[in-house]
């Protein structure tokens, strides 16, 4: 009797609660393939399975042939573990659009052409130019890790041009609504909920992200050396997964008054609660979804409840519009800069891997710069000089 060349597989799911069939094999090249079948229907994928065993037999397999959809899956299967599970999500979204456009063609065709089809479907679809670049940037990533793995000679989407996003204009709040803000965030925090006034402060000195101040545990602070570390979070009975965004572990200074407000905080916290801005219920919530395997690592992002919906009511009762609570880390950031902080030394407590990404997402030009630059025109100009050339007739 012939040996098997296809088998079938129940791969279960990250959670355990799905499966979904998948065909093994081994190409005429000698490498092992895997190959989504997409569904859970016994019968379909039995007959699918004779199918390629078949082909297989008659040599009628191209070797390494793949679908874009099976490449996908190929991919992300290769690549799970190595980044976060949001980013493999961006992948998968990315690789659907890209197949309504293409088509579920072969991986080895794909063209120039077709990236360029699918930069303008995107725009076309009403999709920013910022949301058709991070579409791109996806799939080249795909590709090119394909590349690597000598799966293709050369990344077709390489050369693909991304369409130019227009630079928006960075917010930062003025000393004057940072005072209404803090205000209004006292009236808005709860010894039982989340400290709002404390969170704000936080993120005005330290330029820390949503993220990583929700995920900050009161081991990260040093009291005795006023800082407190931006680090990733393990799965334990008392934490749950958290990476860092690009990865940066860093350690942020404290003023000596955050340092009192912080120790005011923990002494009124119950013993066992280790988050510093996690409320009580809200924790022992989140424990009861990690028991009952209904957390993921993707929802530690944000551990609060409508924390937008609560920001926004304070900042619509210190009377600002427009913004938003990542301004805060914008404006912490261009007031390092404004006040004699280097390039270099804010792009190191941003976490940012080069000075680029700091300077296009997050320093704004301040009034205080914006006034002493009028002030420099007008001593070089001249007052008398503007004056006298509004007042020249025309015809002179």
């Amino acid at each position: 009797m012939d040996r098997q060349l296809v088998r079938l597989w129940k791969r279960p799911s990250y959670d355990g609660a799905r499966f979904t069939f998948y065909l093994l094999y081994t190409d005429e090249q000698g490498r092992r393939r895997q190959k989504s079948l997409g569904h859970t229907d016994a019968r379909k994928a039995e007959r699918q399975r004779a199918q390629l065993e078949r082909e297989l037999r008659m040599g009628t397999v191209e070797p390494g042939s793949m679908r874009l959809s099976e490449f996908l899956d190929d991919s992300l299967e290769r690549t799970r573990g190595q980044v976060r599970e949001t980013t493999l999500a961006e992948y998968r979204t990315a690789m659907k659009h890209f197949i309504q456009v293409t088509g579920d063609m072969d991986y080895q065709e794909v063209k120039h052409t077709h990236g360029e089809r699918f930069i303008q479907a995107c725009l076309d679809n009403g999709n920013s130019p910022a949301t058709a670049v991070k579409k791109l940037s996806g799939l080249k990533r795909l590709f090119q890790l394909a590349v690597q793995r000598a799966q293709i000679e050369k990344n077709p989407l390489v050369y693909v041009h991304r369409p130019k996003v227009p630079r928006q204009k960075i917010r930062v709040y003025t000393d004057e609504e940072c005072t209404r803000l803090l205000r209004s965030a006292r009236q808005r925090s709860c010894p039982t909920g989340i400290r709002w006034d404390l969170l704000v402060a936080l993120a005005l000195c330290t330029g820390m992200r949503r993220g990583e101040l929700l995920n900050t545990i009161w081991p990260d602070i040093d009291f005795e050396r006023k800082t407190i570390d931006v680090s990733p979070k393990k799965n334990t009975k008392q934490t749950w997964e958290w990476h860092i965004k690009d990865t940066e572990i860093r350690t942020l200074p404290l003023t000596e008054e955050l340092v009192v407000l912080l120790a005011q905080h923990q002494a009124n916290q119950p013993e066992g609660y280790p988050y510093v801005f996690v409320p009580q219920k809200r924790y022992d919530y989140i424990q009861q979804l990690r028991q009952e395997d209904r957390w993921t690592a993707s929802r530690g992002k944000c551990t609060v409840n409508n924390f937008k919906r609560q920001f926004d009511a304070i900042l619509a009762n210190a009377n600002i519009s427009r913004a938003q609570f990542h301004d805060l880390r914008r404006t912490c950031l261009t007031r390092w800069l404004v006040n004699g902080l280097t390039e270099f030394d804010v792009m190191n407590l941003a976490g940012h891997a080069d000075f680029e990404t700091t300077r296009r997402f997050y320093l704004s030009v301040r009034q205080d710069l914006l006034q002493r630059a009028r002030t420099v025109t007008a001593n070089t100009m001249g007052a008398d000089f503007v004056a006298n050339l509004l007042q020249t007739p025309f015809d002179t």
